[in-house]
């Protein structure tokens, strides 16, 4: 599956509303870790295919996501279910890493 960007726009529709898991990346392109982060979610993604989605979103243009789920650091991964806040990790995750967060 694509990796979705995240918006304060459409959060709602892509996030809350969404009946598969969600991992989101909170990130930032001035970010060396979260560059590191971005071709292993891409390849999660693949392996995933549609039973998660994974959505990037970025802390300098969406602020107000970034202090509602309180990301202090970057890159942190927050699993939402069925629009629920289920767990948040912070760090490079490596693929093994990201099954483990992702079980539900």
């Amino acid at each position: 599956m694509e990796i979705v960007t995240i918006t304060n726009d459409n959060f709602e529709g892509e996030v809350l509303a969404c009946k598969t898991p969600v991992l989101l990346d909170f990130w930032a392109d001035w970010c060396m870790p979260c560059q590191m982060q971005t071709p292993i979610l891409h390849t999660f993604a693949e392996e995933m295919g549609d039973k998660i989605k994974v959505g990037k979103v970025n802390v300098d243009e969406e602020a107000a996501l970034a202090l509602k789920y309180q990301i202090m650091e970057i890159p942190t991964l927050v699993l939402m279910d069925k629009g629920v806040f289920v767990r948040r990790i912070s760090g490079v995750q490596q693929i093994e890493g990201l099954r483990e967060v992702c079980k539900l």
